[in-house]
């Protein structure tokens, strides 16, 4: 099933000879962060193997949210939704952008405990939080057939529209005179005196002093033909977007059987809460022990399989050379088929808690993976073994609503200016340096 249509954005016909710095990946990581660059006159470079927002940036559930963030991330996650707040004036786009409210529910007294617990992470920060009653719910949704103990909502949360965000960035960073390269996939750096010089597009060569790998699911493979240990696994998410419908909730909601957020077309993109698949890999058994703690914690709501996609990756080639063909090259864009039933069953689920949904009618289904690192947390760093080079990746299916966010603190790495947020926790080197890898938030 193709992925929804996106936004198109016509990429650029010349090729720079030179930039100051290559952005490698069009999707909202990677669009923000040319964004930020160039608005501090650098001449950048987006370099996209496909079209802009064609993968998981156009296909995840459109959440703009700090609610039941990683602690780690909500300092950043905090100044994304300012950044949000201002991003449509700021690209003279639409990005479907509202302020609408995010809930997550509370089945049991243990998810109310947690929930409620986790407020604290926001001291400090002038957001709005708090815990619904059971009944608070029931007088917010009397339509519900719910009966929980009640609620977290935090109602300065957003929504916006994945397919419109990144093109619309994108175009605001090439005003600013980024060029931006579609169908030009980077095939590998070039470095002198072991740092950064340039890098190898399928179009030619582009100098430059400093590279951003922001590939999503695909940095791993391309880090990893520098020696970069980066540990990161595909998960497959399977999403449905319904057609228009009256009378139903206006915020968006997370609960154990479905999550669902009302879209601008009056419609609702909706997907199972708590389960995603995860295809068995030559990959899975060479970071087996990396991601050993948060199979342990994951294992209830992730679903292993074993199939054809084994082969499919056990062929894509580790290394090639750079005046041959890559794997970019050869597959553009990443569009798996969803899992009909999950995405089903979400629906019904859903239908049972809130019967205005008897109505709605399935328009479209899509898949999307996800790019996870073992504690859900980015990775957003410099490479201190390859100077100029830097990585902005693994998002783990939050990278939407902290997107912005994500690339301010990377174009201020990458220039050297004060971090925006503290980077610590999103090194590259936790994963060698002998720092306990934790999963907190989950996937």
């Amino acid at each position: 099933m193709p992925g929804p249509y996106v936004v198109p954005v016509h990429g650029d016909a010349d090729l720079p000879k030179e930039v100051d710095v290559v952005v490698i990946g069009g999707g909202i990581i990677g669009t923000s962060t040319a964004l930020e660059l160039s608005e501090r006159g650098l001449r950048v470079a987006l370099c996209e193997k496909g079209g802009i927002a064609q993968e998981q940036s156009s296909r995840n559930w459109g959440w703009v949210r700090i609610a039941c963030r990683d602690p780690r991330e909500v300092a950043l996650m905090a100044e994304s939704l300012r950044i949000w707040d201002t991003l449509n004036e700021r690209t003279g786009r639409d990005t479907g952008f509202k302020r609408a409210g995010i809930i997550f529910t509370s089945s049991n007294e243990k998810e109310f405990d947690d929930h409620s617990r986790w407020i604290r992470n926001l001291d400090g920060y002038d957001i709005e939080a708090r815990m619904l009653s059971g009944g608070e719910f029931r007088e917010m949704y009397p339509g519900t057939t719910m009966n929980l103990k009640g609620a977290l909502y935090t109602p300065t949360d957003a929504r916006a529209e994945p397919q419109k965000a990144a093109p619309a960035i994108a175009e605001a960073a090439r005003a600013n005179g980024a060029a931006i390269l579609t169908e030009c996939a980077v095939r590998g750096i070039e470095t002198a005196a072991g740092a950064v010089s340039g890098v190898v597009t399928e179009r030619g060569t582009i100098a430059c002093k400093a590279v951003v790998l922001a590939g999503g699911a695909w940095s791993s493979l391309f880090a990893g033909t520098l020696g970069i240990h980066l540990p990161q696994l595909k998960v497959l998410n399977s999403v449905l977007r319904t057609t228009p419908l009256d009378g139903a909730p206006e915020q968006t909601m997370w609960a154990s059987g479905f999550a669902f957020r009302k879209r601008q077309d009056g419609g609702y993109t909706v997907a199972s809460g708590h389960e995603n698949i995860v295809d068995i890999v030559p990959k899975s058994f060479r970071f087996a022990f990396d991601f050993l703690p948060a199979l342990k914690m994951q294992w209830r709501s992730l679903k292993f399989r074993a199939g054809w996609r084994f082969l499919d990756e056990a062929r894509i080639a580790n290394r090639w050379a750079l005046d041959e063909p890559s794997p970019f090259e050869y597959c553009r864009v990443l569009d798996p088929v969803p899992s009909r039933r999950m995405a089903d069953n979400a629906l019904a689920s859903l239908r049972r808690a809130f019967p205005v949904f008897e109505r709605a009618q399935v328009a479209q289904r899509w898949g999307g993976l996800m790019d996870v690192t073992p504690d859900a947390v980015p990775v957003i760093s410099a490479v201190d073994r390859i100077p100029g080079f830097h990585i902005a990746t693994g998002f783990s299916g939050h990278g939407f609503g902290i997107g912005p966010g994500a690339g301010r603190l990377m174009a201020d790495i990458v220039t050297g200016a004060t971090p925006v947020v503290d980077p610590r926790d999103f090194r590259l080197s936790r994963f060698t340096d002998g720092s306990k890898i934790e999963l907190i938030s989950g996937f």
